[in-house]
């Protein structure tokens, strides 16, 4: 994609029986996105991730939703979440910490990022189990959790106030991209990793 540094991109390909996913990212984007899966309201919410988090996102996904949409949205976070890590290389020069509170209406959601290296989700939505279009809202956090586990970080997200769950998750992932784009932002005074350890 264009308008990324080197080592700030990265593309993968996985196929499993259940699913197909080709996803490629540039954390050094301007907010393209093109993304299909299937499932149209996790379309309509990675869009917001790149939207608001700057990225150049493309994810293309077939998956058997004859079945559901579980494969489908668990394979989408675990290829986002290989391809992140890859696109932040050995971590160096990162800001590492990122946080954002975004409001879509009566709902807040507060999500905080730490490029750890340490996959670790704490999740509060607050929902009852339903429906957004196709998508289960208990998937939501399956989403997260893929993700964490394959990008190595720490995601901490609380829905502070909200009563309609498009509006709730909506605010959650436009957080998250904000978060994302503080913690994985290029410092120019750091040329290391921003740990006391040496490594993430």
């Amino acid at each position: 994609m264009k308008n990324a540094k080197p080592g700030r991109t990265a593309a993968l390909e996985r196929k499993t029986a259940e699913t197909e996913v080709r996803v490629s990212l540039s954390l050094d984007g301007s907010g393209r996105c093109e993304v299909g899966t299937g499932v149209g309201f996790l379309d309509h919410m990675l869009t917001h991730v790149a939207v608001h988090g700057l990225f150049d996102l493309s994810v293309a996904a077939r998956g058997d939703l004859d079945v559901d949409s579980h494969h489908t949205v668990e394979d989408v976070g675990i290829a986002l979440g290989q391809v992140l890590s890859t696109a932040l290389g050995e971590r160096k020069g990162i800001a590492r910490f990122g946080e954002a509170t975004a409001p879509m209406d009566e709902a807040l959601a507060q999500v905080v990022v730490d490029l750890s290296g340490r996959p670790h989700l704490t999740y509060d939505d607050g929902l009852s189990p339903g429906r957004l279009g196709t998508l289960d809202i208990e998937l939501v956090r399956e989403f997260f959790e893929a993700l964490v586990r394959n990008a190595g970080l720490t995601l901490h997200v609380r829905v502070l106030a909200g009563r309609n769950a498009h509006h709730v998750i909506e605010a959650v992932f436009k957080a998250f991209g904000r978060s994302l784009a503080a913690a994985t932002r290029l410092d120019p005074r750091r040329s290391g990793v921003p740990s006391t350890k040496g490594t993430l």
